[in-house]
C-alpha cells in the first residue's frame, strides 16, 4: 500500500510542475526551449535523465551486464567521458551560439541554415520522426515490464497510465516542465542507484565475493574485453557514447542553456550524473550473474537463453527490501518519464516546426504553434503506445537500432557543420544517406540481434569518413576562391 502512496505523491508533484510551468508558456519558444533562460543545474539534469532512461536500467543493464560481466563498465566509461564530458566540453558552447545567432529552435533548422538547405530540413525532420518513435516504445515496454514484475499490475493498465501521465505535464508546461521536473527526477535517479549499488553488493557478499563468484561462473566475466571479446563491448561503447553528440533530444538541451557560464558548470555536474547512473546501472547488471541462473530462475529461461529485459525486474523485486525497492521503481519511473518527454518534445517539434510552419504555415506566428505541438504531442505518444502494446521481441534491439539510425542520418552533418567551415550542402546530404543507408540494409541483411550494436556503429562511423571525402572530391571541380559555408 505504501508504494501505492509513495507512487501518487510523485505523480502530484509532476503534474503540479506541469500546471505552474503551463503559466508562463505562451509561444513556440516558450514551449520547445523555455525562453532559452535555462540554467546549469536543469540543463546538466535534464541532459542525463534525457540520456539514460529505462532502457538504460532494465535492457541494457541486464542484457550487457549478463553477457559481458565487469567488462560492461567499458560502456560506462565511455557514456561519461564521451557521451557527457567531451559533448559538454566539445559542442555545448558552439551549439548554444550557432543556435542563437541563426535564431532557430530545432536540429532541422540549424541543418537548413548552416547549409542552406530545405532538403535537408524536411528530410532530417521525417528522419527523427521515424526513428524515435520506436525509442519512445522501447521506453515504455522497459519500465512496463518493471511495474507488471514488481506490482503485479497488467503490462497494458501500465503502459496507457504512463502515457497519459507524460501527456498531461508535458502538453501542459513543454521544456520548462521538463526542466524542472527533471532536477527532482534526477535525484531520485541518484538515490534510487545508490541504493542498488549498496544492497546488491551486500546481498552478494562484498566485491571480492562477486568477482570470485563471477569467476568461478566463467573467467572472462572478470576479462578486460569479456566473454564476447573486445569488438563487441567497444561497438556498444561506440553506439552508446558518440552518438550523443548529434542525438537531436539531447543537442536540444543546448539550445535552451542561457550562457556561457552555464554551460561551464553544466559540463561538471553533468558529467558527475553520468558517472554515478552508468556505473551504478552497468555494475548491477553485471550481478545478474551472481543471483540469476537457469536452476534458480527457471522461469526467466527458454532454449537456455535468459530474458534479458526482465533480469533486473526480478533482482530489484527479490533482493531488495520493499521500503527501499519503492526508491528504485521510481529511479526507473524517472528516468523513462525524462527520455519520454524529450522524445515526444523533439519528435512533435519535427512535424510542427520543421514541416509545418517550414514549409506550409511560414505567416503564422509562433503563439499559433503552441496548440499544434500540444496535439502532435499526443499523437506520438500515442504511436509508441501502439508499438509498444505490439511487445516487439526486444527492447534492447529497438532502441539500438532506433538510435543507430538517428546518430547516422546526423552525426556527420551535425558535428562537422560545427566544426570545420568547409563542409557542404552535398557532403552533409550524402554522408547521411550513406551512413543512414550502410545501417538499415546490414540490418535488414542480419539475422543475429548481437550485431545491431556493431551494424548501428558502422553506419556513423561510414557516415563521418563519407562527408570529407565528398568535400574532396567537390573540391576538385571548384574554383579555388568559392566559399564554403557558414563557420562558427
Amino acid at each position: 500500500m505504501y508504494r501505492i502512496i509513495v507512487l501518487a505523491i510523485y505523480v502530484i508533484v509532476i503534474l503540479f510542475i506541469g500546471y505552474k510551468s503551463m503559466k508562463r508558456t505562451k509561444t513556440f519558444g516558450d514551449f520547445f526551449l523555455a525562453n532559452r533562460t535555462v540554467g546549469p543545474w536543469l540543463t546538466a539534469f535534464t541532459y542525463g535523465t534525457a540520456y539514460f532512461s529505462a532502457v538504460l536500467i532494465i535492457g541494457f543493464a541486464g542484457k550487457i551486464g549478463w553477457g559481458f560481466g565487469m567488462a560492461s563498465l567499458w560502456v560506462a566509461l565511455g557514456n561519461t567521458i564521451v557521451g557527457t564530458f567531451l559533448v559538454w566540453k566539445l559542442l555545448g558552447g558552439r551549439i548554444m551560439r550557432a543556435t542563437q545567432q541563426m535564431g532557430v529552435h530545432t536540429m532541422p533548422e540549424y541543418l537548413e541554415a548552416r547549409y542552406q538547405s530545405r532538403f535537408l530540413k524536411a528530410y532530417s525532420a521525417i528522419c527523427i520522426f521515424v526513428f524515435l518513435i520506436p525509442y519512445s516504445a522501447s521506453v515504455y515496454m522497459g519500465l512496463s515490464y518493471l511495474f507488471e514484475i514488481n506490482f503485479n499490475v497488467s503490462y497494458s493498465y501500465i503502459l496507457f497510465a504512463m502515457a497519459i501521465l507524460t501527456a498531461i505535464y508535458l502538453i501542459m508546461g513543454g521544456y520548462k516542465a521538463i526542466t524542472v521536473v527533471d532536477i527532482f527526477q534526477g535525484m531520485i535517479m541518484i538515490a534510487g542507484i545508490l541504493i542498488m549499488i549498496g544492497m546488491f553488493t551486500a546481498k552478494a557478499g562484498g566485491v571480492s565475493n562477486i568477482l570470485e563468484r563471477l569467476n568461478s561462473i566463467n573467467p572472462e566475466l572478470t576479462s578486460i574485453w569479456g566473454p564476447a571479446g573486445w569488438r563487441p563491448i567497444m561497438a556498444l561503447v561506440f553506439l552508446t557514447s558518440v552518438a550523443p553528440f548529434a542525438m537531436p533530444q539531447l543537442v536540444q538541451k543546448f539550445y535552451g542553456i542561457k550562457d556561457e557560464k552555464s554551460v561551464k558548470i553544466g559540463t561538471i555536474v553533468a558529467t558527475l550524473f553520468a558517472l554515478i547512473i552508468t556505473f551504478g546501472a552497468y555494475y548491477s547488471g553485471a550481478l545478474t550473474r551472481v543471483f540469476i541462473s537457469a536452476e534458480s530462475h527457471p522461469t526467466l529461461f527458454k532454449g537456455g537463453k535468459a530474458a534479458v529485459d526482465k533480469l533486473m525486474p526480478v533482482m530489484i523485486k527479490q533482493f531488495v527490501p520493499e521500503v527501499l525497492g519503492v526508491i528504485i521503481l521510481l529511479l526507473v519511473f524517472a528516468a523513462s518519464m525524462s527520455t519520454l518527454a524529450a522524445l515526444v518534445l523533439v519528435s512533435s517539434s519535427s512535424i510542427v516546426k520543421d514541416l509545418y510552419q517550414g514549409f506550409f504555415g511560414k505567416g503564422d506566428h509562433e503563439k499559433k504553434l503552441v496548440l499544434p505541438m500540444r496535439a502532435i504531442c499526443l499523437v506520438v505518444i500515442f504511436l509508441s503506445v501502439i508499438i509498444a502494446l505490439k511487445k516487439p521481441a526486444i527492447i534492447v534491439t529497438m532502441l539500438s537500432i532506433s538510435w543507430g539510425a538517428v546518430a547516422a542520418v546526423f552525426l556527420a552533418p551535425f558535428v562537422y557543420g560545427l566544426l570545420w567551415k568547409k563542409a557542404t550542402k552535398l557532403s552533409a546530404i550524402v554522408s547521411s544517406f550513406v551512413g543512414l543507408g550502410t545501417t538499415l540494409i546490414w540490418y535488414a541483411l542480419t539475422d543475429s540481434a548481437a550485431m545491431v550494436p556493431q551494424i548501428a556503429s558502422a553506419g556513423m562511423i561510414i557516415s563521418m569518413i563519407v562527408l570529407p571525402i565528398v568535400v574532396w572530391v567537390e573540391s576538385l571541380f571548384r574554383p579555388k576562391d568559392t566559399k564554403n559555408g557558414y563557420a562558427i
